[in-house]
């Protein structure tokens, strides 16, 4: 792994980082008649869940940036060429298209045991969902209220894209207990990928609305129609 940019001249993800920190004055402003919800929580806490319901049962239009993140990864984009550069065959996965491409998990077990190489790839991904963002908040100007999916939504420091913050909220084990089995990993690993996180307890002091989502799927749908509050009355597709 070459953890090192040349001295000589700046690395693509330096060239890509700095087009996009030059554009990020342009920024989509927050309306006072736009009500923009930050989506939170930590890995495995439940944000895609309350994410669908949302957009399921009251209509809403919900951005994901862990969709802008893929995307920002997908083969033969720059950010894959600046990742490849730097970690080499150790993240190479083959592609039929013969397109530049990562090998996730890969990447995954680097970056989620190493903050340094975190640090990095988040300085590489942010700026490019952040202008993602920017870009499809453009074209939902006239939605009232529109949902930001942002794991790392604190971390990234992308609080003023939104009016409000929710923070979905669980205690440790079930969090410990859902990765696990959704990403059918070993204790220690799941360990690892919720230390790279803040901690919910560190989050829950910044959130506006804290969804608990330990409870049954009734009492979470109960917690966002409160949250919601006159703008539940949207289309429900589920009654």
């Amino acid at each position: 792994m070459n953890g090192q940019a040349r001295e000589d001249q700046p690395s693509l993800a330096e060239r890509d980082h700095a087009l996009i920190q030059a554009g990020a004055s342009e920024t989509i402003p927050l309306t006072m008649a736009q009500r923009r919800i930050g989506l939170t929580g930590g890995i495995a806490s439940g944000k895609s869940s309350v994410g669908r319901l949302l957009a399921e049962r009251w209509g809403l239009p919900v951005l994901d940036a862990d969709v802008y993140a893929r995307e920002a990864l997908a083969p033969g984009t720059p950010a894959t060429a600046a990742v490849l550069a730097r970690h080499g065959a150790a993240v190479q996965s083959p592609d039929p298209t013969g397109a530049a491409s990562l090998d996730r998990a890969a990447l995954g077990r680097i970056v989620f045991a190493d903050s340094v190489e975190q640090r990095w790839l988040e300085q590489l991904v942010h700026p490019i969902v952040r202008r993602r963002f920017d870009a499809e908040l453009a074209g939902l100007s006239a939605a009232p209220v529109v949902v930001l999916m942002i794991p790392l939504l604190f971390e990234a420091g992308l609080e003023g894209l939104c009016s409000e913050v929710w923070l979905v909220d669980c205690n440790e084990a079930e969090q410990l207990a859902r990765l696990m089995a959704r990403d059918q990993c070993n204790e220690a690993d799941a360990r690892a990928r919720i230390a790279a996180q803040w901690p919910l307890s560190r989050k829950r002091a910044l959130a506006d609305v804290v969804i608990d989502n330990r409870g049954s799927s009734e009492t979470l749908r109960g917690e966002l129609q409160q949250a919601l509050g006159s703008d539940a009355g949207g289309p429900e597709s589920h009654p």
